[in-house]
């Protein structure tokens, strides 16, 4: 008769602990689908990686920018350089993380908005937690902010140099002009520089710059000529 009510006793405590869990994590879900609906709206104030790299370095540079402010030339270019399917995928390109798996050297495993999720709402890291995380957030934006939101955010939270976050403050420090100012040329070079913003600049002209900027700028023109920008310009 002990054992029997024991036996109960564990089974209640632990429908307990699963309804516990199940409300858990169905608050933590709308809560992520509330903060993506603000940030549709309203631009996000920081990153943890911005936070990071200003508790490090004492400042950073970043000046938010509309997308309609911007160059044409910037987002053809980030498309071309990132996530030439943009338009095409509902936030997972899965060809091109085929492709990256068979070849290291390829870009665009992850996608810009897979990109956007980790930057905005995570960490950097590779734990399967995080990667769940941002296949959640990924799927979020994808149905809430649209293509143009999506691209926008990028294109302002982005690490461009040591320090600076955006295409406006990166075109005032290399060039000293505004996001609107840059030319095919200077917008493919600055895309160049992502995989590895600490490492290479837009302004350092050495072979590899030119070499991928000339192909990110070849890109961003396939890109407008076959429809592929359809979704952002």
């Amino acid at each position: 008769m002990k054992l029997r009510w024991r036996r109960s006793q564990n089974r209640g405590l632990v429908g307990r602990l699963l309804r516990a869990a199940a409300r858990l994590a169905l608050c933590g879900i709308a809560a992520a689908v509330l903060l993506v609906a603000v940030l549709r709206f309203v631009d996000p104030p920081i990153t943890y990686l911005m936070a990071r790299e200003w508790l490090r370095l004492g400042a950073i540079e970043r000046e938010w920018v509309g997308l309609r402010d911007m160059a044409d030339y910037l987002p053809l270019s980030a498309v071309a350089a990132e996530d030439a399917n943009f338009c095409r995928h509902r936030g997972f390109d899965l060809a091109g993380i085929r492709d990256a798996m068979v070849d290291d050297r390829v870009r665009g495993g992850s996608s810009i908005s897979q990109q956007v999720a980790k930057n905005v709402f995570l960490w950097p890291g590779r734990s399967w937690l995080r990667k769940g995380l941002e296949a959640g957030f990924t799927l979020l934006i994808e149905a809430i902010w649209g293509k143009r939101r999506i691209l926008e955010v990028y294109l302002n939270v982005a690490e461009m140099g040591e320090g600076i976050f955006g295409v406006q403050a990166a075109a005032r420090h290399y060039w000293d002009v505004s996001a609107d100012g840059l030319g095919p040329q200077r917008s493919a070079r600055l895309m160049a520089v992502l995989p590895d913003p600490r490492g290479r600049t837009p302004v350092s002209g050495t072979a590899f710059i030119a070499r991928q900027g000339a192909a990110i700028e070849r890109g961003a023109e396939t890109i407008r000529a076959d429809g592929r920008a359809a979704c952002f310009l």
